[in-house]
């Protein structure tokens, strides 16, 4: 005979499958036991895809990571009490970055909340306002289950994670919602009997009427694109006859209005001083001259709503619109105009790059003077060389070369040239990403980074569910890297424990390991506060040996200290995950 438990959970899976919903995440437990047992007999049917964590933590950044590869909520299922809780972190990120994620928290019945019960606390409304829906559904009893109520209540979790309502009509933004599911004893029973599939997913069409923007008769727009910001932001630059300045995981760092060093423009009077409207898409977060930008007297700053809870107006005076349509007609701009932009445009993009250039042949001399006399070939000099001569000394530069040791600078610039659009890259919350952002030139490759809130929490799991996901739905998938310093994998390092019978994904976790905290270097207060307190509380040293930790965890390990050594490793093909860790200096 079926429990009432195991009734209701096998109900309300049907429901969500039949909403859309593909990808469930679960951590074992006692209380959620009829939802897990339900989800393994809905994967052995095909109908739902089942991941298993057995740390919620890790758990809820992977379904972040599912859901922002596909764009479909994903359904996260833990047991009661401190399980729940452990899923805050990855709530908090899908909040403030817009990703749909359905946390189904298993609780006790109210007979048995608020006497002290094991494992029991106020589950509802757990995350506060980082959940805008919430329900807390009784524990079923025995008699038939009123299956209409559960598909109900499932579509309406469905379509108030992608920020609508059950109807498809527009609410709110995307993001994390909770159902909170009570059980009676007996909490399941063995006997599994699946509801027939209804397939009909949950669509929510944005009804939006963008706003109109007009081409400035004057040329001096920029625009904007934060992380997430999507190829539309390259469209309206184009179309606006302005520069872009794009992030690098903004899904706009390509195309022909691109800037490259926009940090040392935007610091320019030349550049930045003659902004006067500036138009943001995304969430910029890697640089300081932007919200300065945004919050200077005489800029108006329009800023069109990403899928993050909040708009990003640093300024609190910026007109948030929910999309744009440049109007041209109406703008009254002709050739003389148009060739006006195209000048705006041109200084921006062409000064931009010799600063990148310069600032490339810049790091390259300081390596060849570090190498001592000759290393670049001019102390010997070139007078009376033979071209066979020549070519020897060429290529003995390019094996110096390759022999080198790996900056932060070579290590940006060889997983960006490796990454192509077939690949996923992910990028940590450390100096890294912020040194990708300053140097890699355009090019349209999917980017992913959690920079809702920007911390390092998570960043393993969260690229585990993008790799699942990209390469079980695209059979032309490549590989997913993630580049991450060594705190940020050492935070999430139980992300890398992967079950008997889980899927093992083609994913590159690249480390730069300098031993620490070094993005902490460049706080100011590191100039006056004492070394040794800064080392402690800050840069947090550490000794652990990364390649028996990859041991443990079942993962191949590469080491690459030279740049030869990276460019093999990141091209190589392996048999599942594996770890490469680059040595970078403080």
């Amino acid at each position: 005979m079926t429990s009432p438990s195991t009734e209701y959970a096998l109900s309300l899976l049907a429901s969500l499958a039949d909403a859309g919903v593909r990808d469930v995440v679960l951590s074992p437990g006692s209380r959620s036991q009829a939802l897990a047992l339900a989800a393994a007999e809905f994967e052995i049917a095909g109908r739902l895809s089942v991941h298993v964590r057995i740390d919620e933590r890790s758990g809820g950044f992977l379904a972040l990571g599912l859901a922002a590869e596909t764009g479909v909520p994903s359904v996260v299922i833990t047991t009661s009490g401190t399980a729940v809780a452990n899923l805050h972190p990855a709530v908090l990120e899908a909040h403030h970055s817009g990703v749909p994620m359905i946390v189904v928290s298993a609780d006790r019945p109210s007979e048995m909340r608020g006497i002290g019960s094991n494992q029991t606390t106020v589950q509802p409304g757990l995350f506060a306002s980082a959940v805008g829906w919430v329900r807390d559904v009784e524990a079923p009893r025995s008699g038939p289950v009123d299956h209409e109520a559960v598909r109900t209540l499932a579509r309406e979790a469905v379509a108030e994670a992608l920020g609508g309502d059950s109807h498809g009509a527009l609410g709110r933004s995307r993001g994390p919602v909770q159902l909170n599911v009570a059980f009676r004893e007996p909490l399941s029973s063995g006997e599994q009997s699946l509801p027939a599939a209804h397939p009909a997913p949950v669509e929510v069409a944005p009804l939006v009427a963008p706003s109109a923007l007009e081409v400035d008769v004057d040329p001096a727009t920029l625009v904007v694109a934060g992380h997430a910001a999507g190829p539309e932001a390259e469209a309206a630059a184009r179309a606006l006859g302005a520069p872009l300045v794009a992030e690098v995981s903004s899904g706009a760092r390509f195309g022909p209005h691109l800037v490259s060093s926009y940090r040392a423009l935007l610091d320019d009077a030349d550049f930045g001083g003659r902004v006067r409207r500036v138009v943001v898409f995304g969430h910029p977060t890697l640089s300081r001259q932007i919200p300065s930008l945004l919050t200077r007297g005489g800029v108006e700053v329009v800023v069109v709503r990403a899928a993050g809870a909040e708009a990003y107006d640093p300024g609190r005076s910026a007109r948030v619109v929910e999309a744009v349509e440049v109007d041209r007609a109406s703008s009254g701009v002709g050739s003389t105009d148009d060739a006006a932009h195209r000048t705006w445009v041109g200084r921006w993009v062409h000064t931009g790059r010799r600063l990148l250039e310069a600032e490339a042949e810049a790091e390259a001399e300081s390596e060849d003077a570090a190498d001592g006399p000759g290393a670049d070939g001019t102390a010997e000099g070139s007078a009376g060389r033979t071209e066979a001569a020549e070519q020897a000394e060429f290529l003995r530069r390019e094996v110096q070369l390759l022999r080198r040791p790996v900056t932060r600078r070579a290590l940006a610039e060889a997983l960006w040239r490796v990454s192509w659009p077939h690949d996923r890259l992910v990028l940590g919350a450390s100096r890294l990403i912020r040194e990708l952002d300053q140097i890699v030139p355009g090019k349209k490759i999917p980017v992913h980074a959690n920079r809702g809130l920007a911390g390092i929490d998570g960043t393993i799991a969260t690229a585990t569910g993008i790799a699942l996901a990209s390469q079980r739905d695209d059979p032309a998938a490549g590989t997913t890297r993630v580049l991450v310093g060594d705190l940020t994998l050492l935070h999430d390092v139980g992300s890398m424990l992967l079950g008997l019978g889980e899927t093992r994904p083609r994913l590159q976790v690249v480390v730069g390991n300098d031993g620490g905290g070094t993005i902490f270097d460049g706080l100011e207060v590191a100039a006056t506060a004492s070394p040794e307190a800064m080392t402690r509380v800050q840069f947090t040293p550490h000794e652990v040996d990364l390649s028996a930790l990859a041991v443990a965890y079942g993962w191949q390990y590469v080491e690459a200290a030279t740049r030869a050594e990276l460019d093999q490793a990141l091209v190589a093909r392996y048999d599942g995950p594996v770890l490469i860790e680059v040595p970078l200096s403080r």
